[in-house]
């Protein structure tokens, strides 16, 4: 069963050593990633200079279970938008919490936005 859902920016903070990638890292195992979320590291590590190719293998070979987005997430990630639109977050920032919601897990991330959200979803900050 998994603990957390990781925020694209907790894995990106991981996989540059970063403040928190400590946090992050006895975490993955237990962890979920939603596939929006793997896509938005990919392209986070590519704006970083990293070669598509290798972002893709740090992506993959991570110890996570990568999840599909369904529809139910996708609407969802959707209605959380006019709960959220004062700090912002982006969909994949959406996605990552309504995932985090339907597991019961808290999601983990580096964004201190999501830290007074005023969700019934649990929040774990990693700095």
């Amino acid at each position: 069963m998994s603990s957390w859902v990781l925020d694209a920016s907790a894995v990106v903070a991981f996989i540059r050593g970063e403040p928190g990638a400590q946090v992050v890292e006895p975490r993955l195992a237990s962890s979920l990633l939603s596939s929006v979320n793997a896509g938005e590291v990919v392209a986070r590590l590519i704006k970083l200079d990293v070669a598509p190719a290798d972002a893709i293998q740090w992506v993959r070979r991570l110890d996570y279970e990568i999840v599909a987005v369904d529809a139910a997430i996708g609407l969802r990630a959707g209605e959380l938008s006019a709960l959220t639109r004062s700090k912002g977050l982006s969909l994949g920032g959406r996605i990552c919490l309504a995932l985090a919601e339907r597991e019961g897990v808290p999601a983990l991330t580096a964004d201190r936005a999501w830290a007074d959200l005023g969700l019934d979803i649990k929040v774990s900050l990693i700095r």
